[in-house]
């Protein structure tokens, strides 16, 4: 749930960078150790336990790693198998997914959502004015994220020290107990039909759907819920066969039960507190559960996708995808920096003031950056399983980041795909 927590922090160790070495030149590889070496010396001082990248260019990932530690009790690595929650990272995927549906003809961009919903959904101040599926994707719904949303979508794993679990402030979201866990259909039902037990009018601005830009997880949610009822089976199920499996993201999924729990990091309030193990009940908007290795080949397609050489979706869709779709009209306050991921959208990709695009996530105890160049063709993945801590952290991601770029320089040039 990006926008509800800025979180990092703790120390990291090294593991072994895998990209397929026998197709490398020595020289390749002993640039990839290079940086390995200067990542893992830097792991060491971090503000944050545990961290992963990627690094890729239009052809190949170049690097893939993870550094420090996931448990401190017991010292477990983090390594590049090291399964994590993302948070709103997550997103791009439901972009992905929306076009593909699209493709199969289950469902238009164009299309309002109550086609398809089990109940009616609609702005009360506007119930004339019908919200599409382009609208969710775009965050331009007029649906924003009220505090049952907040304080309900976070579910503790297991009931172990539940009293104590559930009194973790984590404001403005909180931590609710296991039984109240519920079906992505009923959750959203609750807080946005007018029959709903969570109802409120607050759950819709003040402006028209469509006109304006509100970053909204409840919507982002909902139109994972809108490609469940035009396609007939889950979001899990319809993005592991379309998306996770095609790309052999074979460490990845929507739950724990879908991934290989013994490689799940805990998550930490600062280098000594662990987080319990927790999830979403609007998963879809922040719950994917994968690894720097799965994160490689994914980012890897986008930007292959992005220069129309994209295998899950067809050329016309990754366009569509890449596609600034809103105007200077459609934002009140605008982001300008060069980073931010909210100066326009694509279909539920961000774009920045430069031009370059990629999505950010946070949630308790992790932050998470997908980011492309689109001039250079360069894909980077960041990803941390503490939270952020206002000074270190930005200090040390921007060294991590100052190496990766240059590294991916190095790695660029004596990649197997540029010969």
């Amino acid at each position: 749930m990006k926008h509800l927590f800025l979180l990092v922090a703790i120390s990291f160790t090294v593991v072994s960078c895998s990209t397929t070495k026998d197709l490398h030149s020595k020289e390749f590889v002993r640039t990839q150790q290079e940086l390995t070496e200067k990542l893992t010396q830097l792991s060491k001082t971090a503000s944050f336990n545990g961290f992963g990248v990627a690094l890729v260019n239009d052809k190949e990932v170049l690097y893939q790693n993870g550094f420090g530690v996931s448990d401190i009790t017991t010292s477990a690595k983090y390594t590049e198998n090291t399964v994590q929650n993302i948070a709103s990272v997550s997103k791009t995927v439901i972009g992905l997914a929306i076009l593909k549906a699209q493709e199969l003809g289950k469902l238009n961009l164009d299309d309002p959502i109550n086609n398809y919903l089990p109940f009616n959904v609609f702005n009360p101040k506007y119930p004339e004015v019908p919200i599409t599926n382009g609208h969710l994707v775009t965050h331009t719904s007029s649906i924003v994220d009220t505090e049952e949303y907040l304080t309900r979508n976070v579910v503790l794993k297991d009931t172990i020290n539940l009293a104590h679990n559930l009194g973790i402030d984590i404001s403005p979201t909180r931590f609710n107990p296991p039984p109240a866990k519920t079906s992505l259909e009923g959750f959203l039902k609750n807080l946005l039909d007018t029959e709903g037990e969570w109802y409120s009018k607050e759950a819709f601005s003040e402006k028209k759907p469509g006109s304006i830009y509100e970053y909204s997880n409840v919507g982002a949610s909902l139109a994972a819920l809108v490609l469940e009822q035009a396609v007939g089976t889950t979001y899990d199920k319809f993005t592991t066969q379309y998306i996770l499996r095609p790309l052999k993201m074979n460490a990845s999924g929507w739950s724990f039960d879908a991934i290989d729990f013994s490689n799940y990091s805990l998550t930490y309030q600062d280098k000594q507190t662990p987080y319990p193990y927790y999830s979403l009940i609007g998963y879809p908007d922040g719950g994917l559960l994968t690894t720097s290795s799965d994160m490689s080949k994914y980012t890897l397609e986008l930007m292959k996708g992005y220069i129309g050489k994209g295998t899950i979706l067809s050329k016309q869709s990754y366009k569509e995808y890449f596609t600034p779709q809103l105007t200077a009209e459609n934002f009140i306050n605008r982001s300008t920096s060069e980073y931010s991921d909210e100066y326009n959208m694509g279909i539920t990709m961000g774009f920045g003031s430069t031009g370059n695009f990629g999505h950010t996530g946070g949630d308790p105890g992790m932050f998470s950056v997908i980011w492309f160049f689109k001039d250079k063709k360069m894909g980077r993945y960041f990803i941390v399983n503490t939270d952020w801590d206002a000074e270190a952290s930005g200090k040390d991601q921007k060294a991590i980041y100052d190496l990766l770029d240059e590294y991916y320089i190095k790695l660029n040039s004596l990649s197997k795909a540029s010969e």
